[in-house]
């Protein structure tokens, strides 16, 4: 088992015959992922290494079955990418693209949430990978094994650093949400999908300053969730009223500070460490009964 995405999943990537779609394209497929078609539009008839490139995500659903689409198209043109694919019904669709404008964010989510058909993750964002199974992203594919351990990450660069630190354990789903104020699937999304999955022993929560969905996450904890949670915030050293990183890392007093979350976190009974790599070893300690 695995949350969102598995060994069956069929993918397309929309921007495909594009540098990064291109490149990413190859290195998913290098992974094992299923790759079945590239949108481009006007690109229709040609192909990416034998995969077949189409006009419009409703002619490659059709044509090959795909289940998954994976955005690597301009901040511009992004927020019709993602109409299109929730047009077609596609129930996954998973976006890349940095830089997105929060509006355009704002209005192809609320789009999605009103079909009642397509999950978005993202945008701004490294993917989704149920390791050994498939990868939708820019996630290494080489990084970890296949395990129990289910991660959902603000942070694509500290989602790596997790799965390599854990990587004898292993992972069920790994899912980067992304960092930007207005996101498709949040913490508590992932939480839910992992208390449900018989196959996930132990979640990971990595969040970081600004905000309160880790408070929010916090309270859904407490009601919800009963498989243990191992949290680690970014940013315990951030001057306060300083933007820091991602757009949705901003500091108001106390307020989104990573102590404040902390506190909120462990008041649940999230064990939080103050490094990534103390957060790894509460995994280790968990599980081995500590």
């Amino acid at each position: 088992m695995s949350i969102f995405l598995n060994s069956e999943s069929k993918i397309l990537v929309q921007g495909m015959t594009g540098a990064e779609g291109t490149k990413h394209t190859r290195r998913m497929v290098a992974s094992g992922t299923k790759v079945v078609a590239g949108v481009t539009p006007g690109k229709g008839g040609q192909d990416v290494d034998g995969i077949p490139v189409f006009n419009s995500v409703a002619e490659a659903m059709a044509a090959t079955g795909a289940n998954v689409s994976v955005v690597f198209v301009p901040p511009k043109f992004t927020k019709g990418a993602v109409i299109e694919a929730v047009d077609a019904q596609i129930p996954l669709c998973v976006v890349i693209t940095e830089g997105v404008p929060v509006k355009d964010t704002a209005e192809f989510f609320q789009y999605a949430q009103n079909s009642g058909t397509t999950r978005i993750i993202g945008p701004n964002c490294p993917g989704v990978i149920s390791p050994g199974q498939s990868n939708a992203g820019i996630i290494p594919g080489d990084i970890t094994s296949a395990g129990r351990i289910g991660l959902v990450s603000k942070s694509g660069t500290l989602t790596y650093q997790m799965m390599f630190e854990l990587r004898d354990l292993g992972f069920s789903t790994c899912v980067g949400i992304g960092g930007d104020p207005i996101i498709g699937t949040t913490h508590i999304d992932c939480l839910e999908a992992f208390q449900a999955d018989p196959d996930t022993d132990i979640i990971v929560m990595i969040g970081e300053i600004g905000g309160d969905a880790e408070e929010r996450a916090a309270a859904y904890i407490k009601a919800n969730v009963t498989k243990p949670v191992v949290g680690y915030v970014a940013g315990f050293t951030a001057p306060e009223g300083k933007t820091m990183g991602h757009a949705g890392a901003i500091v108001s007093g106390s307020s989104g500070t990573a102590a404040a979350k902390q506190d909120a976190l462990e008041a649940v009974g999230v064990r939080v460490g103050k490094t990534p790599s103390e957060t790894a070893r509460l995994v280790r300690e968990i599980l081995a009964g500590q």
